[in-house]
């Protein structure tokens, strides 16, 4: 059997959502003839723990995790948070905080830190990947970014093994969403670019998780049309074995978004739009999982909802999945054209009725509109068009298996075989 070095920052028992792709390759790679282990962090500053992902892991999977710098520490102090609170994403880079230590940490972050923040942890991933591989025999090394900085430590680890690497790219590099709107000198996205087109250079093959971004990259590297993948980001199966709908007739329906919702993916008109429609008599309520931004917080408030919003939390997986059971309705808003946000998977495999924003996200739309799951409108629109048609969706299961992650991780063993 074959063996594969996985490069991620994140790891259970964080609940950060960006490790359900990689657990999953790791969990069904063995099936394919592949032997993976891991090279992780052992902590990191916005983790939200979530227990139940441990029973994913197998026994005998190897686990290597370092130490890393973690310049966030030094954020909580610069910005009088106290050592023990947790930090949130979305306010980290929201605009809404208009206080000097914010917006000087902000600048730091965006200019200082390339290719991003977490890139003190590259002396100690090497470190330790060259005395694993030292050790054993490996024949390839994948590494899962953002952040991206992991690809740096992968293809450093791979070159000094004389063995391939694939960077997997959930989110862009130099154009990631949460730059837009952020100031960013010349010198930073000059160096960004460098070291973006040295990886893609220096990889065996590139995997990107949608095929609008594929698409892109090619535009900016045309070397990439030959060695460039897509494997979607997908859902568990497993996970939905025993899934059923909770909802019982007369009960308020319930809209939810899963996970962090940022300012820069406010569908503000339809809170509005929600609001009109409680004034006409339904019983509608907002539940939310994960962060709330500022900026979407201040939205709903101005649209008078508040008293119809419900903000759950981080929740674990296997809870977040229940929680799905309740919706009527699941909102999702994509961040731009190149996105293709995560959760949609799961929304798709639950076949609950999906109204989804995003600007000239041809891929999401198209996805949603070939499995007849819901409707898709630009964030100018408030959705209405939405609710009018609930009655004509119905996911169609033969559109949706092909996103089922073990299929995905045999796609996974065919491109490390070939290459």
């Amino acid at each position: 059997m074959k063996k594969v070095l996985f490069l991620t920052y994140y790891w259970p028992p964080s609940g950060k959502a960006s490790l359900h792709w990689p657990l999953k390759m790791i969990k069904y790679l063995s099936e394919f003839g592949w032997q993976p282990a891991v090279l992780t962090v052992e902590d990191e500053s916005f983790m939200q723990k979530d227990d139940s992902m441990m029973s994913e892991i197998a026994p005998d999977l190897k686990v290597i995790k370092t130490k890393s710098i973690e310049p966030f520490e030094f954020y909580k102090i610069f910005t009088g948070k106290g050592k023990d609170v947790q930090l949130v994403a979305s306010e980290t880079i929201s605009k809404e905080n208009k206080s000097l230590t914010h917006a000087i940490s902000l600048w730091i972050r965006m200019n200082l830190f390339i290719p991003d923040a977490r890139i003190g942890w590259y002396p100690f991933a090497v470190s330790a990947g060259n005395k694993l591989l030292l050790d054993e025999k490996f024949d390839s090394v994948v590494s899962i970014g953002p952040p991206h900085s992991v690809h740096l430590a992968a293809a450093k680890i791979a070159k000094n093994a004389k063995i391939p690497f694939y960077p997997v790219f959930i989110d862009p590099w130099l154009n990631i969403a949460y730059y837009k709107g952020q100031t960013r000198s010349k010198l930073t996205i000059m160096l960004d670019a460098f070291f973006e087109k040295r990886i893609l250079k220096k990889s065996r093959a590139s995997i990107f998780v949608t095929e609008t971004s594929l698409a892109d990259y090619v535009k900016s590297y045309p070397f990439l049309k030959d060695k460039g993948h897509v494997l979607h980001w997908g859902f568990d199966d497993e996970k939905f074995v025993n899934f059923k709908r909770l909802k019982s007739r007369g009960e308020a329906k319930i809209l939810l978004h899963a996970g962090n919702i940022f300012d820069f993916q406010n569908p503000v008109k339809l809170w509005g739009h929600i609001k009109k429609r409680i004034d006409a008599g339904e019983n509608i309520r907002l539940w939310f999982t994960g962060t709330v931004s500022p900026g979407v917080k201040r939205s709903i408030s101005e649209a008078g909802l508040d008293e119809h919003t419900t903000s759950l939390g981080f929740l674990s997986y296997d809870d977040m999945i229940k929680t799905l059971a309740e919706a009527d309705f699941l909102l999702v808003c994509a961040m731009e054209k190149r996105h293709f946000p995560g959760k949609l998977f799961e929304y798709l495999r639950t076949g609950i009725p999906i109204i989804a924003f995003g600007d000239d996200n041809a891929e999401v739309e198209g996805i949603i509109n070939l499995s007849n799951a819901g409707m898709m409108f630009p964030f100018s629109s408030d959705g209405s068009e939405f609710f009018d048609k609930l009655d004509t969706f119905k996911t169609n299961p033969e559109v949706i298996k092909q996103f089922d992650r073990k299929v995905i991780a045999q796609k996974l063993s065919e491109i490390l075989e070939d290459n």
